[in-house]
């Protein structure tokens, strides 16, 4: 099936081929890619939309010493399979497997670790600059990034740094699909699709079309033509020429014919370049063409039947989905922003409903948390939906913008903690940490569905800032209340009491964890706090809680160092009353990617591991 792929070893391999082979290895490799992703999950569409690309590329130059960065990466299974990876993508974002996106420790031709969006350019240019400083004039430098994540403010803070640099060797290839996962939004997006329809391009392949058609030979030639030409005749004013780099296409990026030698004459010219390539996400798999954002990010399937939906207790998603959409419907002032996660955040249904208040604001976590604080400046309640690893890059804004200013802004940050197969970049590790230390800040941690509604409202009720932080993936299956009342703000709640007479052991357990706490709780007879509130948190319950017992456990699923349990930790020490403590949390390391119960294992946050420390604890 996979005769001609299987003598693919390196990219040297792929140089001995001839255009013919190139093609049907570009069948090959895409059907690979699908049977893969079928059994192991992954980002699907964007991948098998590169598939032409990524031959090209490694075509025409070479990676082990030409750099090649794969911007957020969720393009890049075509590039793993021809560097030398074909045999281990079976073990694609397992565990102890191959990660999902490009890894400098796995491949001399990963030259710069990916994940989050919008971070290739400035890299590249980086690698750039020093070749040039260390005497290197003729190793190439390349950037693909895609339409969506180039909306980001990082990617033009680079393409203006480029402009200025005109001895350096960067190649920056816009891969436009009309898709990043959401479909793109905003103004570059219509820039895109001016450029790719402008009058003078129609006008001037229409006319010659006519005049060659009933020429066969000729007009085949010109059909290929057509693909050399476009950066010729269409608009020549595109925002890269006003940045100061040489705009090239757009062209075809399924079309080996076009690529191949146009990127073989780029590789030969100096200064900052742009080579605009139009493709198709989730090309060749019909499924995934009619539906790319269905397929961007998967769990496995079959490929004949696609993927389907299976019944299932709600997301936390999903739940954040219905309650926002519940408070919108009583109160008009509710508005919701995303940074190009509409499906992700759950925020579909509420476009649908309310899309005079629904912001998509593209890949720009910065700029939706400064928007939002300009919308509550004016009167109205806007509500942010980050995922914890994006919420990073917007740690200035929230501080600076929204938190020293006391606005009441709710930020509802999905995917707190560990979430498996996307491994180290996309874990949500640090949030309660990086968070907590924000004055004015209101931090909560739901246990469960109904918990995580209560704290929706609480946040949207205060007159503050506020973020509800709660994990990807599905609730316990609790009910949730009719109506939804916001908590006494600080105030834990006691689970269970230990009624041991000594070794009393407590748990001050942060929303996932207290799930666990109480199945281990049971089997050792122990105290579970739920303490609710990262910040402000519940002082008298910890000191009640120090007083009454010989170990506090604190758990969160979040990094020890700075988290929720330092936070308890330094409640005690003020009270200077002794007592032991264990803190359980994510060690100081990226953990990586895989099952959550096996990465659960690796870092002490099983029942067994806790019971086990539990009793060592106590023993010292």
């Amino acid at each position: 099936m996979y005769k001609l792929l299987k003598t693919i070893n390196s990219p040297a391999d792929l140089k001995q081929l001839r255009l013919p082979e190139l093609k049907q290895l570009a069948v090959e490799l895409r059907q690979y890619i699908i049977d893969v992703v079928s059994h192991t999950g992954g980002h699907l569409s964007s991948s098998l939309g590169c598939v032409e690309l990524a031959i090209a590329i490694h075509y025409v130059f070479d990676t082990e010493d030409d750099k090649l960065i794969w911007d957020v990466g969720h393009q890049a299974y075509a590039h793993k399979v021809l560097t030398g990876r074909r045999d281990e993508m079976p073990t694609l974002r397992q565990y102890r497997g191959i990660c999902g996106f490009p890894k400098r420790s796995e491949s001399i031709h990963d030259c710069f670790g990916t994940g989050h969006s919008s971070t290739s350019i400035s890299a590249a240019l980086g690698m750039a600059v020093a070749s040039k400083l260390q005497g290197n004039h003729k190793r190439n430098h390349i950037a693909v990034i895609g339409d969506g994540a180039i909306t980001a403010g990082m990617a033009f803070e680079a393409l203006n740094n480029a402009g200025d640099m005109k001895d350096i060797r960067l190649l920056v290839i816009l891969n436009d699909n009309d898709c990043s996962i959401s479909p793109p939004v905003g103004a570059l997006s219509k820039h895109f699709t001016r450029l790719m329809s402008g009058r003078f391009y129609a006008q001037a392949r229409d006319l010659g079309k006519s005049i060659v058609k009933p020429f066969p030979k000729l007009w085949e030639f010109t059909r290929r033509a057509e693909e050399y030409s476009k950066g010729w005749v269409a608009p020549n004013s595109t925002l890269f020429e006003e940045f100061g780099l040489n705009y090239h296409g757009p062209i075809n990026g399924h079309d080996l014919e076009a690529l191949i030698p146009v990127l073989q004459n780029m590789k030969n010219l100096q200064g900052p370049l742009v080579l605009h390539v139009v493709t198709e996400k989730g090309h060749g798999y019909e499924l995934a063409e009619r539906n790319p954002t269905k397929y961007h990010g998967i769990s496995p399937f079959d490929v004949k039947v696609g993927v389907t939906s299976k019944p299932h207790a709600k997301t936390y998603t999903e739940v954040f989905s219905d309650w926002i959409c519940q408070v919108a419907e009583k109160d008009e002032k509710v508005v919701a922003i995303t940074p190009a996660m509409k499906e992700g955040s759950g925020l579909v249904e509420f476009q649908k409903r309310f899309p005079d208040r629904f912001f998509d604001v593209a890949i720009a976590e910065q700029h939706a948390a400064t928007f939002a604080a300009g919308l509550a400046e004016s009167g109205m309640k806007p509500v942010a939906t980050f995922y914890s690893t994006f919420a990073q890059r917007a740690y200035d804004q929230i501080l600076h913008d929204v938190c020293i200013q006391n606005f009441p802004v709710l930020f509802a940050i999905d995917r707190g903690g560990l979430v498996g197969a996307d491994g180290s970049t996309h874990h949500g590790a640090f949030d309660l940490s990086f968070l907590r230390c924000i004055p004015n800040l209101i931090l909560m941690t739901p246990s469960d569905e109904n918990e995580c509604c209560r704290m929706l409202q609480t946040g949207l009720e205060a007159n503050g800032p506020s973020a509800v932080r709660y994990p990807r993936g599905k609730g316990l299956g609790v009910v949730i209340d009719s109506e939804i009342k916001a908590l006494e703000i600080g105030k834990s709640r006691t689970l269970r009491s230990s009624e041991k007479q000594i070794n009393r052991v407590a748990f001050l357990a942060f929303g996932s964890m207290v799930e666990v706490a109480m199945r281990v709780a049971n089997k050792i007879d122990a105290t579970v706090i739920d303490m609710r509130f990262v910040k402000p948190i519940d002082e008298k319950a910890i000191e009640k809680a120090t007083k009454e017992h010989d170990l506090l456990v604190t758990i969160e699923e979040n990094a020890i160092l700075g988290g929720a349990g330092s936070a308890c930790l330094e409640v005690v020490s003020r009270l200077g009353i002794p007592v032991r403590t264990l803190q359980i949390g994510l060690p100081d390391q990226f953990v990586e990617h895989g099952d959550k119960a096996r990465l659960f294992q690796d870092c002490g946050m099983d029942e067994l591991s806790i019971i086990e420390r539990v009793k060592s604890a106590l023993q010292v």
